[in-house]
């Protein structure tokens, strides 16, 4: 008896709480005014948020402060990893690497989305592709990986290479795209788009919120169900109901990007494990804790904790006694995950990063969530207030753009909201950014020369900072008649420029001083290489975390 009266009150305690918080969600605390409701204007408030769930094959890395930059001698004489204190705000990150298999899947939407047969699309598909000639050397028998490694089931899971900055890039953009759709799908607000051949399966997220009857071809049927709300009447068989989803429902999942910089080398160096209370004991010089980059522990002493090039010649070890494992990158999850449970952030493949490399971290501009790369856009809007749409259904061609290498890249995927830089009107008496290109701020732009009195048209006139190769100009072959792509003479002092991006971690070709994740490296953003991969991460909204503080003291375990 005592027990039911238990149960009874605890439900009814249950129910109490459970309706003041519908009541306090709601209607406006302030004016009474229910939200959500079409009898009072239906005015957006999202629901009740217990907190982010973790995306798939991603950890949750809780930021805090640390100090970014070198712990070992500078033999590179780079002076470019000077140790900065800086704060993290919370993120979730990809365990591993993306895999060839994953990466796969992308190629194989492309070229669904987009048929490279159709005259239009020609260069999308191509535009996606990995560099699989990476793998050949002038004086070397590696074709086998050339013609095998991104398709054949052997290496499936191993972390895909041959991927410029700007293809990582561009994967992020469509894994936000899918994984969303996805969720759409799952959740019955929109219906299967997979499972009709006659609607192209085009999705972005952007072009869903902004102007949802541009998607789909146009067919009103496939998004027909929305967000219930209060009062509501239910419309006629085959009209659209509830409301049309908005960012304020916090149904969709956050934007997947590349990592910064500081980010990457936060969550590589994972510090939580070497932590006491609000201190940090000594300085890592691996992703894993200690000094070597051999297990410890009695059961695997001995073994290597990564994968990477111990000497001349030397990839894997012995016949017989493989140290390491592989002579090329080896399959994820072959080595212990470091304190955030991320794998391979040293050793295996090195991997992109965000940012715009310049030799100084300047955290003295800014020392929170600290990123060089910025370029501030924002929606391009027609004469009626519209939101302008990539399309090539009306006759336009879709807009590409050449690389100084002689790819040819999509400016944007057709069907995606074009987006311009800001103008001077956005940005007067701002005081926290004044431009829209922020890549070169402080290093490289008219404050940061000799010549900061000129205005920006003698500025421009002048000898750059950073001179790096131009794009090439085309012209016409007076003996062919075809178009060839014509490099500038100039001369060249240094390859940093605003097109050069940063990649951080060791990978099997490098010495063990790579393994470093203090350490960076950086390759023009259109290049690849057989060692470079790259994962994603997406933003933590809300707290920076869910669970109590918990106090850590190494020292008396």
């Amino acid at each position: 008896m005592k027990n039911i009266y238990k149960i009874s009150l605890f439900t009814l305690c249950v129910f109490v709480l459970a309706s003041c918080s519908r009541s306090t969600s709601g209607s406006s605390k302030l004016t009474g005014i229910p939200f959500n409701n079409p009898k009072y204007g239906n005015y957006i408030r999202g629901g009740a948020f217990a907190g982010q769930d973790t995306p798939l094959g991603m950890v949750a890395i809780e930021g805090g402060t640390f100090t970014m930059g070198q712990v070992q001698d500078d033999v590179m004489f780079d002076w470019n990893t000077t140790p900065k204190k800086m704060h993290i705000r919370s993120f979730f990150m990809d365990e591993t690497e993306v895999t060839n298999s994953e990466y796969f899947l992308y190629v194989q939407y492309i070229k669904d989305v987009f048929p490279p047969s159709e005259e239009k699309y020609k260069h999308i598909y191509n535009s996606v592709l990995p560099d699989t000639l990476v793998w050949r050397k002038s004086l070397g028998n590696t074709d086998i990986l050339s013609e095998n490694y991104l398709r054949h089931p052997a290496y499936a899971d191993y972390p895909v290479v041959g991927v410029s900055w700007l293809q990582a890039n561009q994967y992020c953009k469509w894994r936000t795209d899918a994984v969303n759709l996805k969720k759409l799908i799952d959740k019955g607000y929109i219906k299967n788009i997979f499972d009709n051949d006659s609607i192209r399966n085009f999705f972005d997220t952007d072009v869903f919120f902004a102007d949802s009857e541009k998607l789909f071809d146009g067919d009103s049927t496939i998004y027909q169900r929305g967000i219930r709300t209060r009062g509501a009447v239910r419309g006629e068989r085959g009209s659209f109901q509830g409301r049309k989803i908005t960012k304020a429902d916090g149904v969709l999942s956050q934007k997947f990007r590349l990592p910064t910089e500081a980010e990457w080398e936060f969550a590589a160096k994972a510090n939580i494990e070497n932590r006491e209370y609000n201190n940090v004991r000594g300085r890592k010089k691996y992703a894993w804790n200690g000094k070597y980059t051999r297990e410890t522990e009695k059961r695997f002493r001995g073994d290597q904790l990564a994968n990477f090039k111990q000497g001349k010649g030397q990839y894997s070890g012995l016949s017989g006694w493989s140290s390491d494992g592989s002579d090329i990158p080896i399959r994820v999850k072959s080595y212990p995950p470091n304190a955030f449970g991320l794998y391979d952030m040293s050793g295996n493949v090195a991997e992109w990063v965000a940012d715009v490399y310049r030799p100084i971290i300047d955290n003295e501009a800014n020392d929170f969530n600290y990123f060089r790369g910025n370029v501030f856009t924002k929606k391009m809007i027609d004469k009626e207030g519209n939101v302008v749409i990539a399309d090539v259904s009306s006759g336009a061609e879709v807009e590409y753009d050449t690389l100084p290498n002689g790819n040819i890249i999509p400016k944007q995927l057709p069907g995606s909201i074009k987006y311009i830089p800001i103008t001077k009107n956005d940005v007067t008496l701002r005081r926290n950014f004044s431009v829209s290109d922020n890549r070169a701020i402080g290093d490289g732009d008219l404050n940061s020369s000799r010549f900061y009195q000129d205005d920006e048209d003698q500025f421009a006139s002048r000898p750059t900072m950073y001179n790096s190769p131009r794009r090439p100009t085309k012209e016409v072959d007076p003996d062919t008649g075809e178009e060839i792509l014509v490099n500038d003479a100039k001369k060249r002092t240094t390859l940093i420029s605003d097109r050069t991006r940063v990649y951080k971690g060791g990978s099997w070709v490098d010495r063990e001083y790579w393994l470093d994740p203090a350490q960076r490296r950086y390759l023009p953003e259109y290049m690849a290489t057989n060692f470079i991969g790259f994962r994603c991460v997406t933003d933590k909204v809300g707290p920076m975390t869910y669970k109590k503080r918990t106090a850590r003291n190494p020292s008396r375990k």
